[in-house]
């Protein structure tokens, strides 16, 4: 019986969307294959260093055989990725992970990303818009250069609303805003789907509570080693435990218990954090090198 080969997850790609968000193309043919709207993959940089992060499939191209992974640098693992270069490879790509996007024909569907939440937003709106539904995107960020991957969803969404904090593109206003005022219209919304930061995912589900339109929330933005196995990923979700990496990533809006959320987000912080302190870029070593040999 042959050995199985040995896949080289070479980076196709690398491109800055802004200071500290990334856009890698990743060759990983059988993810790219498999994959759905709404899942996930599981990757590390190398295998001295052996942290594995989840990272949402925000594009795929199989004629390529290549997935799309966009992030924001943030920890160690994060900074790491965005130091690499085309022709550099990942140690593994594991997936895809993850519940998918149930995707149906509901009618009207809002999606709304904040943030790096775009990413993983563009293709499960994209679905639904393939599915044939009518659907309307909100974007929203601190400002102009945190929006991301405006002009691939204005190709196929029939609305695109740009929010921004300071008002240097589309409105000077918070998601919510345009939110509450499609989902309190006659003709509202059959369904609305966030995905963005903690905090902005609970003012949305807050946000429509009211009004009686369902919401569904990814929460990826908790997960940590993507299987099941840490238990790190826990959310009560209708008075239930649940773990984000196997039962979700996506859950009712309405039923999570964001305050207990955000609490267990701020478990490893500190490690983190210490892990950053004592990283130096791979330029800086190689320019410390160079310095060294004079």
């Amino acid at each position: 019986m042959s050995a199985m080969k040995q896949v080289d997850y070479k980076i196709l790609h690398h491109e800055a969307l802004s200071e500290n968000v990334f856009m890698l193309r990743v060759y990983a043919p059988e993810v790219c294959r498999f994959r759905r709207p709404g899942q996930f993959v599981l990757v590390s940089v190398d295998n001295d260093y052996g942290e594995r992060i989840p990272l949402t499939i925000a594009d795929a191209d199989e004629k390529e055989g290549s997935i799309t992974l966009i992030f924001q640098r943030v920890g160690l693992t994060t900074t790491l990725l965005s130091e690499l270069a085309v022709g550099d490879s990942l140690a593994s790509v594991l997936g895809p992970l993850g519940q998918p996007t149930k995707i149906e024909k509901l009618g009207k569907v809002v999606c709304v990303g904040g943030g790096i939440g775009v990413a993983p937003m563009q293709p499960i709106a994209k679905a639904f818009k393939e599915a044939g539904n009518e659907v309307i995107c909100i974007l929203g960020a601190r400002n102009r250069e945190l929006i991301i991957l405006e002009d691939k969803i204005r190709s196929f969404a029939d609305q695109v609303i740009v929010c921004t904090d300071d008002g240097s593109a589309g409105r000077k206003a918070l998601v919510t805003e345009p939110l509450k005022e499609l989902c309190e219209a006659e003709d509202k919304p059959n369904l609305v789907v966030a995905i963005g930061p903690t905090i902005m995912m609970k003012f949305c589900s807050e946000t429509v509570r009211p009004t009686g339109v369902p919401i569904i929330v990814s929460l990826n933005t908790i997960m940590v080693d993507g299987t099941g196995m840490c238990g790190g990923c826990r959310v009560t979700v209708g008075g239930e435990t649940k773990f984000v990496c196997v039962d979700g990533p996506e859950f009712d809006g309405l039923q999570v218990d964001w305050d207990g959320m955000m609490s267990r987000m701020k478990a490893y912080s500190g490690q983190e954090r210490k892990m950053l302190e004592n990283h130096q870029c791979n330029l800086e070593k190689a320019a410390a090198e160079l310095e060294a040999r004079k």
